[in-house]
């Protein structure tokens, strides 16, 4: 669509009733970002309240028809989902406008690719829309849906704020309290709220904060809380709950046990037991979880092990979701595998041919594996006769802990009972018995492709390349959402490819670079750090380098800027090797951080050249079996990003410095 354009959306699909709306973009640097929100208007273009703002510090509408789902990557950046339920939208609403914005100081005319998609509760893109224009905007409207005549249109909109997000809540009728972030990243009994303290297992060291109604005066008054456009962040206390127990051989008595479990067949009826009476029971959790398929919100009912009759056998799937909201059904059958075990793409395929014929919506898999983009675990194929066609999703167990986490230790659930239900959940999922451990195997050409590149037998376009390359991948995606969940930030792993890229083409191309170099590259964001961080798999020499890029800041001199990097990172490790970014040469002098203490000068080039950042790197031994044990290549991944991420960039500065351009840096190995 262009700039002012509109169109019905029941002329584009016969299911619109339930859509999810995409809002992308990317950086030549990797790490641009904005943030989605959403005004529900009414016939005078205000908001009737300003609990029809939705945005990062009110994620969802209270009736449940608007929830932002958050970030996914794609193959050059990110993007930023939206889930609206337009058959339950309330009379009152006659417009609702979508709208990113970008922290303070941050331009979207910096980003490239904006862009916006409209899907229908399939999964298929029915529209798109994409800005070319931005400039100095730090907010921007994409587009907006409207009633008009009885039906739902989307009209492309594009017009873009210098004052914020602030400045366009204001527009629509919001009075906003823009508090610095400093006021605000309070812990709990500093904020508006007030907090339910539950305990966590033996083994944790925070406990579980959860919002509460609140009990500040001003509340008892009847006072209203004006909403903060300056994010929000919950300190959760570094204080563990003393036990009672007499000593340490006591175990805490836990909801969902797992030491019973012997066979595949038990984790399997027992994950996704526990899995949907949690989701059933914990309307946050199980929202989160099936918003992102085209579900709506509204009363969920999950069962197990249900008999459905396919032809000469009823089949029996492991769990159906059904979800009621306004007298209509929605319906997905649900296949689990546990312990790594492979989906079986004929048991799926019998799935999709019953949902079909019983006109269900949805089939989900859930298993270890992490479903890339474009790529699906199995192959199904869909009946084109047919006027109802069921959609295929993929759900990971590393999704599913990463979203329980981020509830209960970040972002905060109802009530003391729902977090306690997350939290035993939390514990079976991260049991060593209950096999939801996620990714944990490189696949069966891990050990060919390795030993050809020790011998340098390997050759462009052979298939296993490419079946490691996927596979390093998943792993990476799964160390984000892991990461992310401890952290609770947002941890996306950056892709430098043009959007039309085809994931075949993209893969295939990395997999030449893996037989030419023998190394595997990934670049991971994290939310809040001063830059990028770089991980190299280096299978020739058998060493996992992790590093990060810091740019130099825009006022000082090149000596003291490297003392006070040596002081920032005084209780980093002693083998952080740092090295100067010198313009137009790549890397300058280097050495190791025990080194450079007593001599903070001799990372600096001699001859005076233009130092324009340091480079940190910590190098670590890489397991070798393709495996999640404790020499696997998996679990030295993982281990690598932990040392990097708690002993070097926990340290760093979080404050705005000038990043080189590209063709500053020579990248070298």
């Amino acid at each position: 669509m262009v700039k002012g354009a509109n169109v019905g959306l029941a002329s584009l699909s016969e299911d619109v009733g339930s859509v999810v709306l995409s809002l992308g973009w990317c950086s030549a640097a990797g790490d641009g970002d904005a943030d989605v929100s959403v005004l529900l208007l009414d016939a005078e273009g205000k908001v009737r309240s300003d609990a029809d703002f939705i945005f990062y510090n009110n994620p969802a509408a209270a009736d449940g028809t608007v929830q932002l789902l958050g970030k996914t990557p794609t193959a050059n950046g990110s993007e930023d989902r939206i889930s609206l339920d337009l058959t339950a939208m309330t009379s009152g609403v006659e417009r609702v406008v979508l709208a990113a914005s970008r922290d303070v100081g941050a331009r979207f005319g910096d980003l490239d690719d904006l862009r916006m998609t409209l899907a229908d509760r399939a999964g298929e893109t029915l529209l798109g829309f994409s800005i070319n224009d931005a400039s100095v905007e730090s907010a921007f409207i994409f587009g907006e849906l409207y009633r008009r005549g009885g039906e739902w249109k989307f009209r492309a909109v594009g017009q873009g704020y210098e004052t914020g997000l602030a400045g366009l809540a204001t527009d629509f009728g919001i009075v906003v309290d823009d508090a610095p972030e400093e006021e605000v990243a309070e812990t709990v009994e500093g904020s508006d709220t007030a907090s339910v303290t539950v305990p966590e297992a033996p083994v944790a060291a925070h406990p579980v904060t959860v919002p509460a109604q609140s009990t500040a005066p001003e509340a008892a008054a009847g006072a209203t809380r004006r909403p903060r456009t300056a994010k929000k962040k919950v300190t959760l206390p570094n204080i563990a709950r003393k036990s009672l127990a007499e000593n340490d051989g006591w175990r805490q008595a836990r909801l969902f046990p797992v030491s019973s479990l012997k066979s595949d067949r038990d984790r399997e009826t027992r994950a996704t037991s526990v899995l949907l009476s949690v989701m059933a029971q914990v309307p946050e959790f199980g929202r989160r979880l099936t918003a992102a398929f085209g579900a709506p919100a509204g009363r969920m009912d999950t069962f197990t092990e249900v008999s459905l009759p396919h032809g000469d056998t009823p089949k029996r799937p492991d769990g159906v979701i059904r979800i009621e909201r306004a007298g209509k059904l929605w319906t997905a059958l649900m296949e689990t595998k546990t312990n790594g075990n492979a989906l079986r793409a004929e048991q799926v395929q019998d799935y999709m041919d019953i949902a079909a014929r019983r006109g269900y919506e949805a089939v989900i898999t859930l298993s270890n594996d992490v479903a890339l983009p474009g790529r699906p675990l199995v192959d199904v194929k869909t009946d084109g006769r047919r006027k109802h066609k069921a959609t295929l999703w993929h759900l990971s167990w590393a999704e599913v802990t990463h979203q329980a986490q981020m509830l209960i230790r970040h972002e905060g659930v109802g009530n003391a009972a729902h977090a306690w239900l997350l939290q035993e959940l939390l514990h079976y999922l991260q049991h060593e018995n209950s096999g939801c451990h996620g990714f944990q195997n490189m696949g069966p050409a891990w050990v060919p492709v390795r030993r050809g590149i020790d011998e340098e037998t390997l050759c462009r376009g052979d298939q296993r390349a490419v079946e490691v390359v996927e596979s390093w991948e998943r792993l990476v995606r799964q160390v984000c959402l892991r990461l992310g969940g401890e952290l609770g930030q947002k941890v996306l792993p950056v892709q430098r490819a043009r959007r039309s890229t085809d994931p075949h083409a993209r893969h295939a191309a990395l997999a030449d670079r893996l037989c030419a170099d023998g190394r595997l590259e990934a670049e991971v964001r994290i939310d809040g750090t001063p830059g990028i961080l770089a991980v190299v798999a280096d299978l020739r020499t058998g060493k996992l380098r992790t590093s990060i890029d810091m740019p130099a800041p825009e006022q000082g001199y090149p000596l003291s800027w490297a003392k006070r990097l040596i002081r920032q990172l005084s209780e980093a490790p002693a083998d952080l090797h740092i090295e100067a970014l010198v313009q137009g040469q790549g890397v300058g002098p280097r050495g190791t951080l025990e080194r450079l203490r007593p001599e903070p000068a001799d990372v600096l080039p001699k001859d005076g050249a233009q130092v324009i950042g340091f480079r940190l790197s910590l190098f670590k031994g890489m397991g070798s079996t393709r495996g999640n044990a404790e020499s696997g290549f998996i679990r030295s991944v993982d281990d690598a990003v932990d040392r990097f991420y708690t002993g070097v960039i926990a340290h760093l500065e979080r404050r705005p410095t000038r990043r080189p351009e590209p063709s500053e840096i020579a990248v070298t190995a």
